[in-house]
């Protein structure tokens, strides 16, 4: 059997790097995404000049438009599905046991989106491992740390979320050499690495985003596409809330410096996910609330609306089987008991189906965020930074309470909602819970809801109480507690590599 064969057909081969599996040398002159080839000397050349470079910053670029299963619409099925928000939607055996708790090592979307992570940290190493050694003098020294910057802030995205679904996993920042049957021994340890910390896994991102924010693009208000200064700071504000960086002085920072750079609150919560009066077109891409988003328009559209409900544009289009994430009686009620109107009508919406698992078919509620082949695909925006702002305010060692209460007030303004209460204001456990609720609410199939509860501390409180009062949750199998905050590493990766281990409770 081919050493080729061998290590690449495992999925460790792609841990680090796509240059990372070819025993042969091409001429310089034959492209692919692995490299551009050899020198007459010998030396590989994987970026021959300033346009392949470019070439490849563009497949980074695509990644956030072309390839959304793994950071989107698993994301949602994770972060809202596994909560209270929503339910699975299907029957489907690789969805349901986010619904009822059920998930084992051998759930194929874990496995799917393991790899592709690691695929996306993979062609982020590429570009950072060997831009500076382009010798093309038109790709200048301001252009070369720019494109640097905005992978690493491309990687840091990618292992925060990677971190925070499986805490440890294994940090891969460098290219494994060629494997030859010269240096097979030498070289074999590259391809099964081991899991870093969850700690090492922050310090990272931290270092990545700490770098990059030096010398990528500032905020662009016509074009929210781009990895730039704001999203770097947004990502720091949000890996400082989280447990093994927490700092809520920085939280606070961070929040404050992306007001400085120009964001705010769209004027309508309609403004962000509504479809223009011809519904033929979103409402409206670039608003300034909006961070980073993926975009999409006619003859370019995405096909995640396929997976939660109606594309608006084609209205019958892929609306023939049983879609995932669907919202849940408990997220409709707290809709309801807030009177929260205006986003409960941009979250959820009814139409007539032809399945009734979760409810009849003739009124049955689909998530709504998702509209058409055309919707923009918000992966930060600055509500969700307002209200980290708020929670660093509650829960620092000096707690402002008042402050934090404005904040969660302005959100609530824009929606036509009332203040909190003076009984609210003054308690910290009470505002907490506000807080809470008021992301939940907010930031609604955001694919946010999850890791909100981990980070409070929540799961168990909300989770092993919901199967009780939403009478449409499918029976729970296992109860949720500390080992639940973790998802299981795919068992395909522990067979492949034997310094991965399992997380606890799995």
């Amino acid at each position: 059997m081919k050493l080729k064969y061998i290590f690449c057909g495992l999925t460790s081969c792609f841990l680090l790097g796509l240059s990372s599996c070819s025993l042969g040398y091409d001429p310089v002159d034959t492209y692919s995404d692995v490299t551009e080839g050899v020198t007459e000397t010998g030396k590989k050349v994987v970026f021959k000049d300033k346009a392949a470079v470019e070439s490849h910053m563009t497949t980074l670029y695509k990644q956030m438009r072309d390839r959304q299963e793994h950071w989107y619409v698993d994301l949602l099925l994770i972060a809202d599905a596994h909560a209270d928000n929503a339910y699975a939607g299907t029957t489907g055996a690789e969805v349901v046991p986010f619904e009822n708790n059920s998930i084992e090592g051998s759930n194929s979307v874990l496995e799917r989106d393991w790899n592709r992570y690691l695929e996306d940290i993979a062609r982020a190493n590429l570009l950072i491992t060997n831009i500076d050694l382009v010798t093309d003098n038109a790709l200048t020294t301001v252009e070369r740390a720019q494109y640097k910057a905005e992978a690493k802030i491309f990687r840091a995205m990618i292992m925060f979320d990677m971190v925070r679904l499986w805490g440890d996993f294994p940090v891969i920042t460098t290219i494994a050499d060629d494997i030859t049957a010269e240096n097979i021994e030498e070289v074999y340890d590259q391809y099964f690495p081991p899991q870093n910390t969850e700690l090492e896994a922050y310090q990272q991102i931290e270092k990545d985003l700490l770098d990059a924010i030096k010398s990528a693009p500032n905020n662009t208000p016509g074009n929210k596409t781009l990895f730039t200064k704001s999203v770097a700071r947004t990502l720091l504000a949000k890996i400082y809330a989280e447990k093994p960086l927490r700092d809520y002085t920085k939280v606070i920072q961070y929040c404050d410096e992306l007001k400085a750079d120009g964001f705010e609150l769209a004027d309508h919560y309609s403004d962000l996910f509504g479809m223009n009066a011809g519904v033929t077109d979103i409402k409206m891409r670039n608003t300034k609330e909006s961070i980073l988003e993926a975009q999409f328009t006619a003859g370019s559209g995405n096909w995640c609306t396929w997976m939660f409900g109606r594309d608006l544009v084609n209205w019958n289009t892929q609306f023939s089987w049983a879609k995932w994430v669907t919202p849940s009686r408990d997220l409709i009620n707290a809709f309801t008991k807030e009177g929260d109107n205006t986003r409960l009508n941009e979250s959820v919406v009814y139409y007539a189906c032809t399945w009734s698992n979760y409810y009849p078919s003739d009124h049955y509620a689909f998530m709504y965020k998702c509209r058409s082949a055309y919707s923009s695909l918000i992966k930060y925006r600055y509500a969700d930074v307002l209200l980290l702002k708020a929670e660093a305010l509650i829960l620092k060692e000096s707690p402002d309470l008042g402050a934090a209460a404005d904040i969660i007030d302005q959100i609530r303004e824009r929606v036509d909602l009332g203040k909190l209460p003076t009984s609210v204001r003054q308690n910290k456990d009470a505002m907490v819970n506000a807080l809470l609720n008021e992301r939940r609410l907010e930031l609604a199939f955001e694919g946010q809801r999850w890791f909100d509860l981990v980070r409070l501390d929540k799961v168990e409180e909300v989770m092993n109480a919901v199967y009780a009062k939403d009478s449409g949750r499918k029976a729970q199998v296992y109860a949720f507690g500390k080992t639940s905050y973790r998802m299981p590493i795919p068992q395909s990766i522990l067979d492949a590599n034997d310094k991965i281990h399992q997380n606890p409770g799995y």
